[in-house]
């Protein structure tokens, strides 16, 4: 017998959102900022509609540095944009008041509200705050930490936009190493541009079962 989705340990569901290309990049050959490739797939209705859903679901969110700083220029201004997409501007919002878990081993302090800096093992901080009350743990676009939490099967659901790209170069969400896992594929969207959201959820066996 198997479940889907959250730890039997706490009842909160770590999520992790990200985009891929389809020769499983999720950055250009230009490195970690390249990501000109996304551009036009992140403003299709649906994958706007994946911003209502975290903000619908989640409670907590986890930035690396890199995510925390680009976030942190961008997202608070497009949340008191009156003119910016209604959806666009509920997930600034959401980013500016939600908590936030930031880790980094050289940022010392942040002015962001509800933010704080951790340096320890993403594992130990999720274990944590699966033990809280809470929604959805939500791992925003940072590889780094998507992938030390993969590593250590604490991911519960991946939403990704698989982008009708060939990105020819840079950054592989997947390589050797994970452990053997199995997933279920419990929704998927066309969008506008020709990509997909595919939404999937991980089979874990259920407590007592043999």
């Amino acid at each position: 017998m198997t479940e889907t989705a959250a730890k039997n340990t706490g009842g909160r569901t770590v999520v992790a959102n990200f985009s891929m290309s389809l020769d499983g990049y999720v950055t250009g050959p230009g490195g970690a900022g390249d990501m000109s490739w996304v551009a036009r797939h992140a403003v299709s209705d649906q994958a706007r509609d994946v911003l209502t859903q975290i903000v619908n679901g989640g409670t907590t969110a986890l930035l690396g540095r890199r995510n925390y700083e680009g976030f942190r220029g961008y997202w608070p201004a497009v949340g008191r944009d009156e003119n910016a997409d209604p959806r666009d501007r509920a997930y600034g919002q959401w980013l500016d008041q939600v908590e936030k878990v930031v880790f980094s081993t050289t940022l010392t302090g942040t002015d962001w509200s509800g933010a704080r800096i951790v340096s320890g093992d993403p594992a130990e901080v999720v274990r944590e705050l699966r033990g809280r009350d809470g929604g959805d743990i939500v791992v925003q676009n940072s590889l780094s930490l998507i992938r030390a939490l993969l590593a250590v099967d604490e991911i519960d659901r991946i939403t990704m936009v698989l982008c009708p790209e060939l990105s020819g170069g840079g950054i592989r969400m997947f390589d050797q190493g994970f452990p053997s896992t199995s997933w279920s594929l419990t929704n998927v969207t066309s969008t506008d541009t020709g990509a997909l959201v595919l939404v999937y959820d991980r089979l874990r066996e259920a407590a007592g079962a043999r």
